[in-house]
């Protein structure tokens, strides 16, 4: 594995400076805007340029945290973390969220107070076109940034770039406001400057609620997920991939684990070489490390195979079973073994699991049958 993890380790280091320059234009592009703008809305008198500014602020922090996050998940693996500290970048995530639902937070407060205790804003020429330019600014931006999030699967990315966009929307509200109070006298600044808080505060929350949702752990990428065992069925002798479980260590290293269906009569030698490869093609084609290869013994004697036909059978025949696989049966010691995933939507698991273990032991009274309930991982 010594070629795969020099390979991994250049790939990460590349991703982390993309991830490094990316969040440098951000910040910069994010500094020059909020001063603009600041200076604008406190001209003005206008509170919904100034919470736009506010916005503009939190964004280049969060960009100096994505930095700093990814400079720490970089780490070298030590004999503390063996797998590495990846995993840094979804709490770094975290502290962006923080960072926009306070900025969230006060700017409600602030419109609220205008709202209460309202003052007449004074819009010129010149802020009307800086606005106008920063919707531009914020629109390149947020594509560039989020494409190279997607790019590189950086979240940290992925949420400024899609933040910057939200922002953009947020400015023209904000412009249209500034038309409005031109037109009209009918002034909107401070209503708007709670909506854009609304949204901050919506994009905060859910924010954290995606770190929190990679640090518990989710269900793999279901493309990923059938890639890999696309890949590992093309191996010889290889006729099923199943339980396969992914641990995510960050968002550029996943290590795997997986059983492979495979003739009965297979040597140990044989087996040996088919793991390797195995491993090989999923860490060339997917980035995967396959830590462990598990594997299921395939009888494919005429008598075996029609248990195994009826079992299938009574399996298939109930709703919500979504997989029968890892079947074994001897038929000397009258023992049989099989796996099935009922899925999670069914709410009476238990209950399904139990008619369908009574179903085959009906079936085949005289045979010792374990029955597996496995996860749809």
């Amino acid at each position: 594995m010594t070629g795969e993890a020099e390979s991994e380790s250049g790939t990460h280091q590349d991703r982390q400076g993309i991830i490094v320059r990316t969040s440098i234009i951000g910040i910069i592009a994010n500094l020059l805007l909020a001063a603009f703008k600041a200076v604008i809305g406190v001209l003005s008198n206008s509170i919904a340029v100034t919470l736009d500014a506010v916005n503009n602020l939190s964004d280049a922090m969060s960009s100096v945290v994505t930095i700093i996050g990814a400079k720490l998940a970089g780490k070298q693996p030590d004999k503390k973390h063996p797998l590495g500290y990846g995993r840094i970048e979804y709490l770094s995530t975290m502290i962006i969220a923080a960072i926009i639902l306070y900025a969230g937070i006060t700017s409600m407060t602030e419109s609220v107070d205008k709202i209460i205790n309202p003052e007449t804003a004074d819009y010129s020429a010149i802020s009307l076109i800086i606005i106008s330019a920063a919707i531009f600014v914020k629109i390149i931006l947020g594509r560039y940034v989020k494409s190279v999030g997607k790019k590189v699967n950086s979240s940290s990315l992925i949420a400024s770039g899609q933040d910057a966009l939200f922002d953009a929307v947020l400015s023209t509200s904000v412009l249209a406001s500034a038309f409005i109070f031109i037109t009209t006298g009918v002034g909107l600044e401070a209503y708007v400057g709670a909506v854009i808080s609304i949204f901050i505060i919506k994009s905060g929350i859910e924010m954290i609620r995606d770190s929190v949702d990679d640090l518990l752990g989710m269900r793999a990428d279901k493309e990923l997920s059938d890639g890999i065992k696309e890949t590992i069925c093309k191996e010889e002798g290889v006729s099923g991939a199943y339980d396969l479980i992914l641990h995510n260590y960050g968002p550029d290293k996943t290590i795997g684990s997986v059983h492979v269906e495979i003739p009965a009569d297979m040597t140990a030698d044989r087996i040996d070489e088919m793991e390797r490869s195995i491993a090989k093609r999923v860490f060339k084609e997917h980035g995967v490390l396959m830590a462990a290869i598990g594997v299921y013994s395939r009888d494919d004697t005429d008598e075996a195979k029609a248990i195994r036909h009826e079992v299938f059978r009574i399996v298939s025949s109930h709703e919500g079973v979504l997989q029968m696989h890892g079947f074994k049966v001897d038929l000397e010691k009258r023992t049989m073994n099989l796996d099935i995933i009922i899925d999670f939507d069914v709410k009476a698991r238990d209950e399904l699991y139990d008619e369908i273990h009574r179903e085959i032991q009906e079936k085949y009274p005289d045979y010792r049958i374990d029955l597996l309930l496995d996860i749809d991982s």
